[in-house]
């Protein structure tokens, strides 16, 4: 594995660039890093593809944006163009976890020649911004005043079952105690939510590459509403869906399982 850093519109994104083959390019949710895609398996290298992962700008290790505006959804397409050009990837499947897989659309739609296939895990929306700009800053100024427990208080009591209540909320505190400047990520929450990754649910329509939709149960996941995730592989032609068993953790969740289901979909598509 090696690590890489790649300046790109005013920002420094770090990420890792492992294995050979195929590549495999990863985009992170809003508020996560890189680790949070496929939580930290190898099975995708190991499969035999090389996979690129990096913190989106003003997360993880990756540095702030220049403005606390500069968090826009087409301002992330651009970093991701940047990363593939910088690593020598002219295309790439795209596999991306809720913000990211936004990004993934979105980037799918507009450079559809760098995109061999799309892995979209858990979207959140239907590419248009918040209907709850509140939430948002709650959680904003929940960071920015307390920092990752901040963050958690802020959040609240998860809609989830009340048995994975403590689960719930000490993953979120691990994932916001990675970031170096949790500032960024305030901005972050603010910027990002507030614009369009792509122009209403109909540009899903477009998206002409083979695609896999991985969708959870609102059970443990009611922030990744499954209604909408069944909504984009009805929307992209052609596009499978996968979701985990009524019982079962959420797929997303389990970075093994979800590495061996991106690798069947990649090996049937790209042969």
């Amino acid at each position: 594995m090696s690590a890489f850093a790649v300046k790109a519109d005013g920002v420094v994104l770090r990420g890792d660039d492992d294995g050979s083959g195929p590549v495999i390019l990863m985009l992170h949710g809003l508020s996560a890093t890189r680790r949070y895609v496929v939580h930290g398996a190898t099975g995708l290298v190991r499969a035999g593809f090389r996979v690129i992962a990096y913190d989106a700008r003003g997360h993880g290790a990756s540095s702030p944006a220049p403005s606390p505006a500069d968090y826009r959804y087409g301002q992330m397409v651009a970093d991701a163009v940047h990363v593939l050009d910088d690593r020598g990837a002219g295309r790439a499947t795209l596999v991306g976890v809720s913000m990211g897989a936004a990004v993934a659309a979105a980037l799918a739609l507009a450079h559809p020649s760098r995109v061999n296939a799309l892995v979209a895990i858990t979207p959140a929306h239907l590419g248009t911004a918040t209907r709850d700009p509140a939430r948002w800053e709650r959680l904003a100024a929940g960071l920015e005043s307390g920092g990752a427990d901040g963050f958690v208080q802020a959040h609240g009591t998860p809609g989830a079952d009340p048995a994975a209540h403590a689960l719930i909320r000490m993953a979120m505190r691990q994932r916001m105690e990675r970031h170096d400047d949790p500032g960024a990520v305030a901005a972050a929450l603010r910027a990002t939510p507030a614009g369009a990754a792509f122009d209403g649910e109909d540009a899903l329509r477009a998206i002409a590459c083979p695609t896999l939709v991985i969708g959870s149960r609102d059970r443990l996941d009611p922030d990744h509403p499954l209604w909408i995730a069944q909504r984009w592989a009805t929307l992209i032609p052609a596009a499978e869906f996968v979701v985990e068993d009524e019982a079962a953790s959420p797929l997303a969740w389990r970075g093994g399982s979800l590495s061996r289901v991106i690798d069947a979909f990649l090996t049937d598509v790209l042969g």
